[in-house]
């Protein structure tokens, strides 16, 4: 079996874009393949055009010497473009495997620890009426954990402003509000998305009683391990990290440190299940739990709960279509995914990743590349959406 093409559907799905990468062989066989770098899928596309030359006659079934030979051909290693792409092509390759096999892609991985993947719901709120209302509606769906995503600021006149400590003073508040509500055997974290300092992650844990969260996903930047190795030193609330890494390299320091509790590994950015699986068994020598990133649609859903089903050590998948802010799942482009049963995914033999993309739908629309918004402070100066 040779490789005979490598097609890339960049498109929109609700509000967002995702970028689809098609592998076709010379025996009919093809595999779907999704990146993770939401924003940039033009950039990804041209990572990709520069990779097909490598790929077109090779065989398929060599999944770790292609990763090797695409990350590590040319003299500048990694880069989240770089390992985007490598991400979709990989992923690609495990479908057109397991359907080659017959096999869905865990039995490559291991075989199945596990027969659903527990995931969290995904609560954006912009009103304390809001978060609460959606997340008793959660709970009472059967759902017992929570993640919550901030956006106070968009109830306000001018949605593109944010100053970080009003916030913290505000989400601390609603915060001690959703616990009380909820009770106590509903899992809360927060996702504050890189828009804190230091000092501003402390003030927010320390404007609350022990108990009200129980982890803070990304509330700094991760470019420096050396500040969030510091700033687990100030507060005693669980770390989710990681959905940005793009390599096992960059999880080393957080994991070997025991920086993060939780590490947010996203199949689509990191190197493919290939390396993700790399990083969930040095993970797992830390006894640290996977609570994989999962933002965008069903190919990156389906990698990832092959990913979680083969694993020992895994919490809960992301799920983002919980409210009617966010729709990544739209049956026009997936006909066949995978599909919820209350708040978990049931764990299917189906052969590959168990999804098909209708391409020739994504032929017939135009692309448009997506933003994301931009926040400022009251000075004028950019912050961190």
């Amino acid at each position: 079996m040779k490789i005979t093409d490598i097609k890339t559907y960049p498109i929109n799905v609700g509000s967002g874009s995702q970028l689809v990468i098609k592998i076709e062989t010379d025996s009919g066989i093809y595999g779907w393949g999704a990146s993770g770098l939401s924003g940039r899928e033009l950039a990804v596309v041209g990572a990709i055009k520069h990779y097909k030359p490598l790929l077109i006659g090779r065989n398929p079934m060599q999944i770790g010497a292609i990763w090797q030979d695409l990350y590590r051909g040319q003299y500048f290693e990694g880069g989240r473009v770089l390992t985007a792409a490598i991400s979709a092509i990989d992923i690609a390759l495990y479908d057109i495997k397991g359907k080659t096999l017959g096999v869905p892609v865990y039995e490559l991985l291991g075989g199945k620890q596990r027969n659903f993947v527990e995931c969290f719901a995904s609560v954006r709120f912009s009103t304390l009426e809001e978060l609460i209302r959606l997340s008793k509606g959660l709970v009472a769906e059967g759902w017992n954990m929570l993640r919550l995503a901030p956006a106070e600021f968009e109830a306000q006149e001018n949605q593109s402003q944010f100053e970080p400590r009003e916030s913290i003073s505000i989400i601390s508040e609603w915060l001690i509000a959703l616990r009380k509500e909820v009770g106590t055997k509903i899992t809360i974290g927060i996702d504050y998305h890189t828009r804190l300092t230091q000092a501003e992650t402390y003030t927010f844990i320390q404007r609350m009683p022990k108990g009200t969260i129980d982890f803070i996903e990304e509330p700094i930047r991760d470019e420096n391990p050396e500040a969030y190795e510091n700033l687990r030193k100030m507060i005693d609330i669980p770390f989710a990290i990681g959905e940005e890494f793009s390599s096992k390299w960059q999880f080393m320091p957080f994991i070997e440190k025991n920086i993060t509790q939780y590490a947010r590994i996203d199949v689509c950015n990191v190197g493919g299940i290939t390396e993700a699986k790399k990083v969930a068994a040095m993970a797992e020598t830390h006894y640290i739990d996977l609570m994989p990133h999962n933002p965008l649609g069903p190919i990156c859903t389906a990698a990832t709960i092959h990913l979680a089903a083969s694993c020992p050590n895994f919490s809960w998948l992301e799920e983002v279509n919980t409210g009617a802010h966010v729709i990544t799942n739209d049956p026009k482009f997936y006909p066949e995914q995978h599909k919820l049963a209350g708040p978990r995914y049931p764990v299917t033999d189906t052969p590959g990743l168990g999804i098909d993309f209708n391409e020739e739908y994504a032929k017939t629309l135009k692309f448009k590349p997506v933003e994301i918004p931009r926040l400022y402070r009251k000075d004028g100066s950019l912050t961190n959406w």
